[in-house]
């Protein structure tokens, strides 16, 4: 018999509706009075717009440019993107527009900024007192840049290349010249870097993915549909760029050469970098920012980690300071002690249990392996007898395990299970680790603003059929803390692990499911299907 104390290894994702109506009534809240603070950029700003910079070929790239005043040299932060240099808070009747991502996408805390701000960018009013210059570039094709770019491109990389050397010859630069920025902001500091521009000295990544086919369009080669299209659709109306980045998603689902191209070599980044690790962006940036930090060629690299909102940490006293400290240590030459890893372990996603200093990532511990039982159990030791059990598009497969002592699980938890289907073709296969405390689940910080996301979560494309094979999936990375009787729950799926609805959902994040077909588990000799978590001990 069934220890029914257990939860079945059939059941549906019962977090849906565990306190869904609160959050959903404080997700209306929030979009309707996000809690944004726009102020005016004090008169020490000087702004120079629209400044010219020509490239290699002749084409004219435009910049905003922010300086003191008083005049001077200063060193220079730069960000690049496609998303339009001026678009920033403009000032009505009402008080200020601010981007309408901060009302879709709920916010976690306050942000405050100028009205001089670029989406995702430094704030110029804060770092041009602070001592130095902001440049803000429309990269080729976007905003008021000329040309037709080509997003992820070893072109585009060339182009920032140019605009770093550039503006390091102008007579309000000093001749150093870091970079700093959110998403894309980040993510075009990587092939930049790689290139080794003579006057870059310093990168400062905050949450950017590295692999735009397994971060962010095709992770585990299962197809996103939600924000992939919105975000490609939005880039097609507003610049100019060739390939039509969504026509060649759609037609590329396997990770080919061109796929490739867009990849940045980690490996030959020299100049200092400072990375953001998010634990909350697992849809997006978490995976290619900790790859970053783990294959970067630099010798100086420090990880910023957090389990919060994006812009609200990237905005916070804490992060900016020591964004500062960052970058006054590399273009000024302040000496500045940052630990190599600054890691925040979560126990809920209001609930900070440790920020602490590490020398490495992940921190040491110690693999600990749970193997599936058919009774809906994850226990140390290996089932003696065969069994299954099965799950598709409308039922996850849901395995458990309770602690008795304290624990952290910090770093990538992995799954391996024997899997075969009813019918032969490929499969869309979902994994997730889930906290439940007292049987209520506990919420974590997730992707796009949602509140009520998994520990972490992976998915794995695969062909399957009646002949069990063993399937690898990677988590992303993440770092909880579980005390002394709490559960955690392993789900396997045929669809994504959360609801898309735009109130109480993931929203937009939508991967394309598995055909409507049963999947079964296999566990017992033979088929060893286990749960890997990295438990570091304290």
């Amino acid at each position: 018999m069934k220890d029914r104390s257990a939860p079945t290894p059939a059941t549906d994702r019962p977090w849906r509706r565990d306190g869904a109506f609160a959050y959903a009534r404080e997700r209306v809240r929030r979009a309707l009075r996000p809690p944004v603070t726009v102020t005016p950029a004090g008169p020490e700003v000087q702004i120079r717009r629209d400044v010219e910079i020509p490239m290699r070929d002749g084409t004219i790239l435009r910049a905003n440019v922010y300086l003191p005043r008083d005049g001077g040299r200063r060193p220079v932060i730069l960000c690049a993107h496609p998303y339009g240099k001026d678009a920033v808070p403009r000032r009505t009747r009402r008080g200020y527009r601010i981007n309408p991502q901060f009302r879709i996408l709920r916010q976690t805390g306050p942000v405050h900024i100028s009205d001089q701000t670029g989406w995702e960018g430094p704030d110029p009013a804060y770092w041009v007192p602070s001592g130095y210059a902001v440049v803000n570039l429309d990269v080729r094709g976007a905003g008021r840049s000329d040309g037709v770019g080509s997003l992820f491109s070893d072109a585009e990389a060339e182009d920032i290349f140019d605009a770093i050397e550039w503006i390091a010859g102008q007579d309000w630069c000093d001749g150093g010249v870091g970079m700093l920025g959110v998403s894309y902001l980040a993510i075009s500091q990587y092939k930049v870097a790689a290139l080794r521009p003579p006057h870059l000295r310093a990168i400062a990544p905050w949450e950017g993915f590295t692999d735009a086919y397994r971060d962010f369009f095709y992770p585990g080669g299962v197809r996103e549909v939600g924000f992939a299209r919105l975000w490609t659709t939005v880039i097609r109306r507003v610049t100019r760029m060739s390939p039509d980045l969504g026509r060649e998603v759609a037609a590329r689902p396997d990770d080919d050469a061109w796929w490739r191209s867009l990849a940045p070599d980690l490996g030959r980044i020299e100049v200092p970098m400072l990375v953001c690790g998010s634990f909350s962006d697992a849809n997006l940036h978490t995976r290619g920012s900790f790859r970053a930090f783990a294959e970067t060629g630099s010798s100086v690299r420090h990880l910023y980690t957090h389990r919060s909102g994006k812009w609200a940490t990237f905005y916070s006293d804490e992060a900016v300071a020591v964004q500062r400290a960052f970058l006054d240590a590399h273009l000024k030459g302040i000496p500045a002690e940052l630990p190599r890893v600054r890691l925040e372990v979560r126990e809920r996603a209001d609930r900070i249990h440790e920020v602490r200093e590490e020398a490495v990532w992940p921190p040491a511990g110690t693999p600990v392996l749970l193997h599936l039982h058919e009774d809906g159990r994850l226990r140390t030791d290996q089932p003696v007898t065969w069994g299954t059990a099965t799950f598709g598009r409308r039922h996850a497969a849901t395995f458990s395990w309770r602690f008795e002592e304290d624990a952290e699980i910090t770093g990538d938890v992995a799954v391996r299970v024997w899997l075969s289907a009813a019918s032969v073709g490929p499969a869309s296969i979902f994994a997730g680790v889930s906290k439940w405390t007292d049987g209520r689940f506990v919420p974590f910080e997730g992707s796009y603003g949602f509140g009520r996301d998994l520990v972490t979560t992976g998915c794995r494309r695969v062909l399957l059929d009646a002949e069990p094979r063993a399937v690898a999936l990677q988590l992303a990375p993440s770092a909880t803390f579980f005390r002394a009787g709490d559960e955690l729950r392993l789900h396997l799926s045929g669809r994504q692990l959360s609801p898309r609805n735009p109130l109480w959902g993931s929203f937009p994040a939508l991967y394309r499911s598995s055909p409507r077909v049963t999947c079964t588990v296999h566990t017992g000799p033979g088929h060893e299907s286990v749960l890997e978590l990295p438990l570091v001990s304290r």
